[in-house]
């Protein structure tokens, strides 16, 4: 392998692992901290956390970005080696990155299509890695100057060869001990289906029915306005706000919960609170700046049949709303094409 094409591959594979481990930076903190919002989120169209948290952002409980790490630092330590300190490693060392690349090639362009064709948005960071994979395939398939069909013969010699050195051997177990410690320790991804089912109502004793009446008798009572003519034997009111990791969790769960009963058994009220000055003045300081616009849409789509998908949309995707993007959503899932008119 000629110095050019180790540069070229050496400067790839670190953009690629630059873009992975911020991939990965970036998914882990969708995962643990419910109100992270991501900087690579521009748009509805434009969004790596809708890219991340589809199912398409792990591959048999492997998230695709940590993959990516894994990926670029076999690239880095196989090239690497390729230093000119041994005839074998120059002329070896393009043919396994070659290899790796082309299962990595596999894996790009069934992730891109996913993104541009079944989620239709564009993350910026997973097109840095699509880049990198595809320029480090296409480099050390030029640079190999054997046939592949040679390659499990001079695999086993190298694989003597790494056993009998202990420096390389040593490298070796690092990388897989970091990659398996990575996998276990990074969290796993609940479906909002599995997290609902798995909210178990308790067993309520005399002495908690007690409690609860005790408490309840003492709360300062406040009459809504909110028709109770209905005949339901049981109304639920719901202060909502559309960018509320609360009020998604409470979404959740009491979608099942209201689909099992019939209207005239179970009444579902919703009031809308958003947490944003510019249409509730009773939080001047609210910072959820699409609340309003998120509030309005669902308003707006009332009578036109997918209001419902609409509101469901909104809180699914609600760590990347902003004003633009509530409006084409408002567009795209419920037909309304005339927003800001209304």
């Amino acid at each position: 392998m000629s110095s050019r094409s180790r540069t070229l591959l050496l400067a790839f594979a670190l953009l690629g692992l630059g873009a992975s481990s911020v991939s990965s930076y970036v998914h882990y903190n969708l995962l643990t901290k419910a109100s992270y919002s991501s900087f690579c989120d521009v748009s509805a169209t434009v969004s790596c956390t809708e890219a991340y948290t589809s199912q398409y952002g792990g591959f048999l409980g492997v998230p695709v970005a940590l993959g990516g790490v894994i990926f670029f630092v076999l690239v880095l330590m196989i090239a690497g080696r390729a230093d000119g300190s041994g005839s074998a490693a120059r002329e070896t060392a393009p043919a396994y990155i070659f290899v790796l690349s082309t299962i990595g090639l596999a894996f790009t362009l069934y992730l891109a299509w996913a993104s541009y064709f079944v989620l239709k948005v564009f993350c910026i960071l997973c097109a840095l890695t699509y880049v990198s994979v595809t320029a480090i395939f296409i480099i050390s398939g030029g640079a190999t100057t054997f046939p592949m069909t040679k390659s499990p013969g001079r695999a086993a010699r190298d694989i003597r060869t790494l056993i009998t050195s202990p420096s390389a051997l040593v490298l070796a177990l690092l990388v897989i001990a970091g990659s398996v410690g990575a996998i276990l320790y990074f969290p796993q991804e609940v479906p909002a289906t599995a997290a609902a089912a798995q909210v178990a109502i308790p067993a309520i004793t005399a002495d908690d029915r007690a409690k609860l009446e005790a408490w309840w008798a003492v709360q300062p009572k406040v009459e809504l306005p909110v028709p109770a003519d209905s005949g339901a034997k049981v109304q639920i009111v719901t202060f909502s706000d559309y960018q509320c990791p609360g009020c998604r969790a409470a979404h959740d769960v009491l979608k099942p919960v209201l689909a099992k009963y019939d209207k005239g058994v179970v009444e579902f009220v919703l009031k809308h609170y958003p947490l944003e000055a510019e249409c509730n003045p009773d939080v001047p300081g609210g910072n959820h700046f699409a609340a309003c616009e998120a509030a309005a849409a669902y308003v707006m789509a009332r009578g036109t049949g997918f209001q419902q998908k609409l509101d469901d949309w909104l809180f699914e995707h609600q760590r990347t709303l902003t004003k633009e993007v509530v409006r084409q959503a408002a567009k795209d899932q419920a037909g309304i094409a005339d927003f800001d008119a209304r």
